[in-house]
C-alpha cells in the first residue's frame, strides 16, 4: 500500500462531532477484493469506530457494490465471505453474476440485422439492375480499361460508382446499430444487491437508509447520452433504488451493456471521475479516507513481471490497456487532490490509500479475473497492514485527532484471524514519529 496525506486542519484543536467520509473508487473484481482486504485491516486498526459507522460514503463502480453494504452496516469481512460462499448472512456472489452474457442484446441486434436484410435486399437487386441498364456503355469501357491496365485506380472506377448507387438507392441505418453495446449484462449484479440488501434487512432506498442508519450513501454514475456525472443519494438524485444505482455505476464500457433506468442509459462512474472526493467535501466531510486500487505500475526492474519481458508492451494488449487505464485514473486523482489543497473552503484532511507503484503481484492480476479474488484480497490486507506499521506515527496522529483510536495489534497477521490480535505476536506500539525519524522504508507522501 502507499499512503498520501493531505493535511490542512489544525490537529491540535478539538473537534465536535466531525464528519468522516469513506470514498471508494472502482477496480472491477480484483480491485474490489483488494479494497475488501484492505478495509478489513483498516476496520481492525480503528478500534472505536468501524468502517460501517462513518457519516458519508461516496462510491464509484466496484466501490458502489461494496459501499452500499458498508453503509447498511455489513462489515467487509462478511462481504469477502459472500464472495467465497462461506457467509451465513449473504448469498454467494457467483462467477456468472459477473459474467452473465447479454443474451437479450445479442438477440435484439441479430433481429434488427435480419429484419433489415429482408427489407433491403430486394431494393439492392433492383438498384443494381437499374444502374447497369442505365450505364451499360460507361461500365463496359471502364471494365475494358481495367482489364487492359489493371490497377487499384481502374478497379475503383468500376466498383466505386456501383457501390455508391446502391447505397443511395437503399439507405441503411447506422452500421453500429447491428453491433451489441456490450458483451455482458450486469442486471444480475443489480439483482444480487437487491436480494441481499433484503436478506440483511437493509432498505433499498437512499432516503430510508439515511433515516435508519443516519449515514449518507452516494453512488455516482455517468449518463451515456449527456456524458455528465450523476449522483444518486438521499439529497441528490433519489429516483433510482440503491441496487439500480449500483448497476448504473458498475457498467464497464464495452464489457457491460449500458443499463437503462427510467429511460436513461448509464456507464461506469469512473468514465468521468476517479474518486469524487469533492462530493464528500460539499456534504461537509472533515476527514476523507479515499481507497483507490488502480495505480500505474512503475516498471523499474524491466524483468520483474516476466523474466522474458523487458517492457510492458511485450505482455500484449491487455497489459498495455491495464497500464493505460491505471495511468488515466491516477492522474485524475492526483489532480483532484491538488485542487482540494488549493481550495480555501476545505479545511479538513485526506488520507489516500493505494497500492505501491512497484506492486508487481497486484498489477499482474487481471482486473476482470474472478478467480483471482482471494489473491487480491490477501494482497490488499497485507499491503495496508504493512504500511500502517511503517507509518503508524503520522497516520495515528491524523486519525486520533478525529477521535479514532488506533491499535496495530488488533489487525492480526492474516485475513483468517478470527479474533484480531489474539493470535498475533505482541508488538510494541510504535512511537509517534515521522516516517523519516522511524528509519523504516516509507511509502508515505504528505501534502500541506
Amino acid at each position: 500500500m502507499s499512503l498520501t496525506i493531505l493535511q490542512k486542519s489544525d490537529l491540535s484543536k478539538p473537534r465536535k462531532n466531525p464528519k468522516i467520509a469513506l470514498v471508494l473508487a472502482g477496480g472491477a473484481i480484483s480491485g474490489g477484493t483488494f479494497k475488501l482486504g484492505g478495509l478489513i485491516a483498516l476496520n481492525r486498526f480503528i478500534r472505536n469506530r468501524k468502517v460501517t459507522e462513518f457519516d458519508i460514503y461516496v462510491c464509484l463502480s466496484a466501490g458502489a457494490f461494496i459501499g452500499c453494504f458498508l453503509a447498511g452496516g455489513v462489515p467487509p469481512d462478511e462481504m469477502l465471505k459472500a464472495l467465497n460462499g462461506t457467509s451465513t448472512r449473504f448469498n454467494q456472489f457467483k462467477f456468472y453474476d459477473f459474467y452473465w452474457p447479454a443474451f437479450g442484446e445479442f438477440a435484439d441486434r441479430a433481429g434488427r440485422l435480419g429484419k433489415d436484410a429482408v427489407r433491403v435486399w430486394p431494393r439492392v437487386i433492383k438498384a443494381a439492375i437499374s444502374h447497369v441498364s442505365a450505364n451499360r456503355e460507361v461500365i463496359g469501357k471502364r471494365i475494358a480499361e481495367a482489364l487492359l491496365h489493371p490497377s487499384y485506380g481502374s478497379a475503383e472506377k468500376v466498383i466505386g460508382p456501383f457501390v455508391s448507387e446502391l447505397l443511395n438507392a437503399t439507405p441503411l441505418p447506422h452500421a453500429g446499430t447491428y453491433v451489441p453495446s456490450g458483451i455482458f449484462d450486469n442486471s444480475r449484479i443489480e439483482r444480487y444487491v437487491r436480494e441481499n440488501l433484503a436478506l440483511s434487512g437493509i432498505p433499498n432506498d437512499f432516503r430510508m437508509l439515511h433515516r435508519e442508519r443516519n449515514s449518507a450513501l452516494y453512488i455516482v454514475a455517468t449518463n451515456l447520452n449527456t456524458a455528465k456525472g450523476v449522483v444518486f443519494g438521499y439529497d441528490a438524485d433519489p429516483t433510482a433504488s440503491i441496487s439500480q444505482a449500483v448497476q448504473a455505476s458498475t457498467a464497464i464500457p464495452g464489457f457491460y451493456v449500458p443499463p437503462r433506468i427510467h429511460g436513461e442509459d448509464y456507464l461506469d462512474a469512473m468514465v468521468r471521475k476517479t474518486a469524487n472526493a469533492s462530493l464528500a467535501v460539499n456534504r461537509g466531510a472533515d476527514l476523507i479516507i479515499i481507497y483507490n486500487p488502480f495505480r500505474p505500475f512503475m516498471n523499474r526492474n524491466r524483468y520483474q513481471l516476466v523474466p522474458t519481458a523487458s517492457s510492458l508492451s511485450d505482455l500484449g494488449l491487455g497489459t498495455v490497456l491495464n497500464q493505460t487505464v491505471r495511468t488515466m485514473v491516477h492522474t485524475r486523482l492526483t489532480a483532484g487532490l491538488k485542487k482540494l489543497r488549493l481550495d480555501p473552503s476545505f479545511k479538513g484532511d485526506v488520507i489516500l490509500i493505494e497500492p505501491t507503484e512497484t506492486d508487481a503481484q497486484f498489477f499482474s492480476i487481471n482486473p476482470l479475473a474472478f478467480w483471482n479474488r482471494n489473491e487480491a484480497a490477501t494482497n490488499g490486507f497485507n499491503s495496508v497492514r504493512q504500511d500502517l506499521e511503517r507509518n503508524f506515527g503520522e497516520v495515528s496522529r491524523i486519525l486520533e485527532a478525529y477521535g479514532l483510536d488506533c491499535d496495530l495489534d488488533a489487525i492480526g497477521n492474516s485475513l483468517d484471524d478470527e479474533q484480531p490480535g489474539s493470535t498475533a505476536a505482541a508488538r510494541p506500539r510504535p512511537a509517534a514519529t515521522t516516517p523519516k525519524e522511524a528509519g523504516a522504508p516509507s511509502r508515505l507522501r504528505i501534502i500541506r
